[in-house]
């Protein structure tokens, strides 16, 4: 579990920086998003990464790697505007919004170990692409909860959705990088 641990908190680190630079540029212009909006968009990068596993080339020039980090970071964002949207400024500062996003990192991972326990690390043997295809699973459920008003009868809430998102985005970026 300790190299699993260590794999997990380099991809964050690759994810932070890349949100810090990020909310440099662009402030927290995300904030704007209701959370169905960054479903959406978490969508259109899932769905980006299934057609260039299929297609093989990008015409764009970012690659499955880059969107995979594009989906920690999305979820992050999400998981944020679904738990505080009504307690946060419209911008933060970068230190703030810094401050939120490891707050929920650090519940991913504490997620992500206590599953890996039940599961036994079974995600080390899936690959990428079942792991984007469950990622696409994951958002399909969570759209039909917003159609629903955020109501459930009988399963896990939006929030236990983007949480395994981003861990499934996290494994695949391990796999990515023990490919290399």
């Amino acid at each position: 579990m300790s190299k699993t641990t260590e794999q997990y908190t380099k991809v964050i680190s690759i994810c932070r920086e890349i949100f810090e630079k990020k909310t440099k540029d662009y402030g927290t212009s995300w904030r704007v998003f209701r959370s169905s909006s960054l479903t959406d968009q978490l969508f259109i990068k899932a769905q980006r990464i299934r057609t260039l596993q299929v297609n093989g080339e990008s015409k764009v020039g970012e690659g499955i790697y880059d969107e995979f980090v594009a989906i920690v970071n999305y979820c992050v964002m999400a998981l944020i505007q679904l738990e505080q949207d009504e307690n946060l400024a419209m911008e933060l500062t970068q230190m703030e919004a810094i401050q939120l996003y490891d707050a929920y990192i650090k519940k991913a991972k504490e997620l992500m170990e206590k599953k890996n326990h039940d599961y036994g690390e079974a995600w080390r043997d899936l690959r990428v692409s079942s792991l984007t295809d469950l990622i696409l699973a994951k958002i399909l459920r969570v759209k039909q909860i917003e159609n629903n008003a955020g109501k459930t009868i009988a399963s896990e809430g939006i929030d236990a959705n983007y949480y395994d998102m981003l861990n499934y985005a996290v494994f695949s970026l391990i796999h990515l990088n023990e490919e290399n």
